[in-house]
C-alpha cells in the first residue's frame, strides 16, 4: 500500500540538520503566514475541509513553502509527491500522473513541484491537462513572482498564495522550541539560549527559518558545555555562528522591482532615510550601479524637475563620478545624489505637461506649423510667406514679445510654487498678461 508521506516527513534521519528534523507536521505548529493560514483565512478553512485545489506558493527562502506542501499532504490524507523544477523531466511528469491515476480511486495525489518556474513550456503542457482533470493537486512553490514566470494557462487553474518572511517573533518562538524539544530538537542537550542570542538570531535570519535553525544547531554543537554540562548560547555564540547575514535580493525579479520601487518613493516623498536604507540595501546585494545611477536622472526630472534643476546636474554628474571612482566610494557618491533628490523641492508639472501634449499630438487633430513660424531660409520660401511676421524675440525688452507660437491657445505647463519653480510661475504669468493685453488691443480684421 502507499505509505501517506514520503521519508522526509515521516521518518526523519535523527542525524538530519536540525532545520529538517523541526519541520512542522500540522498546522497548529506550522510558525507564521497567519495572513493566510490564521483561524477563518480562506487557505485554512478549504484545508481543513479539504477542499484544496491547485495552490501556487511563492515567497522568499525559508518561508516555508516545501513544509506547507507537506503540512496540506498529511491534513488531506495524500499522497504525496515531489518534483524538481530543475532536475525533473517530461518522463518523471508522466510517471507521477501515471501513479496518481491508479490510485486515484482510493487515495488523492498532491503534486509538489519545487521552483515550477524552472519548468519549460512542454512541461507545464503536460502537467496542464491532469491538473484540469484533477488527476494531481499541484503545488507549486517558487520565490519569483508567478505573474511573470509561471504559464498562465496552469496559473488561470490555481490559487495564488504569497508566503511572507518569518517575524522576529515567530523566529524566537521557533528556535526555543527546539531547543526544548526532545524528540526532534535539540532538548536532550542542556542548552541555554540567552534572550539576546535568540534575537540576535532572529534578527539576522531575515525572516528564514531555515537559516535560523542551522545557526541555532552549529551553536549548540560547537559551544563546549560549561563544568555542570551546560551549554550557554550566548550574544557572542550566536553572532559567531550565523555571521553576516545575506540580504534576500533576486536581481531580475520581485526583490529588484521592489526595492527600487521603495527608493523611488522614498526620493519622490523627501524621505532621505528611507531612500539611504533602500539605496543601502542594493547596494549590499550588488544591484547594478549603473541601474540606480538611470533611476537617479530619471527622477531629478520626473519629480523635481524645475523645482531645483541643480538636481538633475547633482545626478548626471553622480553618474560620471560613479563610473570613474567605481566601488567601495561610488556609495558616498550615491549617498550625496540621494539625499540632494530626496532633500530637494518637488515638483512633476514638468511630466504632467509633456504627458498632456504627447496625448494631444497622439489622439487630436494635428496642428500645422503657423507660417510665421516655418523656416525661410530656403530658396523660395518666402514666396511661400514662410516666416513672414515673425518677430525676434532679442529685439525686444526683456527679450519677450507677444506672439503666437501655436495655431490654437493651449496651456501644458502649469508651474507651482515649489522652490525654484515659483519664479518661473510669477514669469509665465507676466509673460501672458503681456500676451493677453497685446490680442486685446488688436482691431478686428475689416
Amino acid at each position: 500500500m502507499d505509505e501517506l508521506f514520503p521519508v522526509e516527513v515521516s521518518e526523519v534521519a535523527a542525524d538530519a540538520p536540525l532545520a529538517t528534523r523541526m519541520r512542522p507536521r500540522t498546522l497548529d505548529e506550522y510558525a507564521g503566514q497567519q495572513h493566510i493560514l490564521g483561524p477563518g483565512k480562506l487557505l485554512r478553512r478549504a484545508i481543513e475541509a479539504d477542499r484544496i485545489s491547485s495552490l501556487i506558493l511563492f515567497g522568499p527562502p525559508g518561508t516555508g513553502k516545501t513544509t506547507l506542501a507537506q503540512v496540506i499532504a498529511g491534513a488531506t490524507q495524500a499522497k504525496f509527491e515531489r518534483l524538481s523544477g530543475v532536475e525533473s523531466n517530461v518522463s518523471d511528469i508522466r510517471r507521477v500522473v501515471a501513479a496518481a491515476a491508479n490510485r486515484r480511486a482510493r487515495m488523492k495525489t498532491i503534486l509538489f513541484v519545487d521552483e515550477i518556474h524552472r519548468f519549460n513550456k512542454a512541461q507545464q503542457d503536460v502537467l496542464l491537462p491532469e491538473v484540469e482533470n484533477g488527476v494531481v493537486r499541484l503545488i507549486g512553490a517558487t520565490t519569483q513572482n508567478p505573474f511573470f514566470s509561471v504559464n498562465s494557462a496552469l496559473l488561470s487553474r490555481s490559487q495564488v498564495f504569497q508566503l511572507r518572511p518569518l517575524s522576529e517573533e515567530d523566529l524566537t518562538a521557533l528556535l526555543r522550541a527546539a531547543v526544548s524539544d526532545r524528540d526532534r530538537g535539540l532538548g536532550n542537550l542542556q542548552i541555554s539560549l540567552e534572550p539576546e542570542a535568540a534575537a540576535h538570531l532572529a534578527r539576522l535570519s531575515d525572516g528564514d527559518a531555515r537559516k535560523a535553525l542551522n545557526a541555532l544547531e552549529i551553536a549548540a554543537l560547537t559551544t563546549p558545555p560549561n563544568g555542570q554540562g551546560l551549554v550557554r548560547i550566548d550574544l557572542h555564540a550566536a553572532e559567531e555562528s550565523i555571521q553576516q547575514k545575506a540580504v534576500v535580493y533576486d536581481g531580475t525579479g520581485d526583490d529588484h522591482y521592489d526595492t527600487i520601487s521603495a527608493f523611488i518613493k522614498s526620493l519622490r516623498g523627501s524621505d532621505p532615510d528611507a531612500a539611504l536604507y533602500w539605496l543601502a540595501k542594493m547596494l549590499h546585494a550588488g544591484e547594478d550601479l549603473r541601474f540606480i545611477c538611470r533611476r537617479l536622472v530619471i527622477c531629478a526630472s520626473e519629480d523635481i524637475g524645475l523645482a531645483d534643476s541643480q538636481a538633475l546636474v547633482v545626478a548626471m554628474a553622480a553618474q560620471q563620478a560613479v563610473e570613474f571612482i567605481g566601488l567601495p566610494e561610488a556609495n558616498l557618491i550615491l549617498a550625496h545624489a540621494t539625499v540632494y533628490l530626496a532633500t530637494a523641492p518637488k515638483s512633476n508639472r514638468c511630466t504632467v505637461a509633456i504627458g498632456k501634449a504627447a496625448q494631444e499630438v497622439r489622439d487630436g487633430r494635428t496642428l500645422a506649423v503657423p507660417p510665421h513660424l516655418r523656416d525661410g531660409h530656403y530658396k523660395g520660401a518666402r514666396q511661400l510667406g514662410h516666416g513672414k511676421g515673425y518677430k525676434y524675440s532679442h529685439d525686444f525688452e526683456g527679450s519677450y514679445v507677444p506672439q503666437a507660437y501655436l495655431p490654437e491657445g493651449r496651456t501644458y505647463y502649469e508651474p507651482t510654487e515649489n522652490g525654484l519653480e515659483k519664479r518661473i510661475k510669477e514669469r509665465l504669468a507676466h509673460w501672458r498678461a503681456l500676451y493677453e493685453a497685446a490680442a486685446g488691443n488688436e482691431k478686428p480684421a475689416s
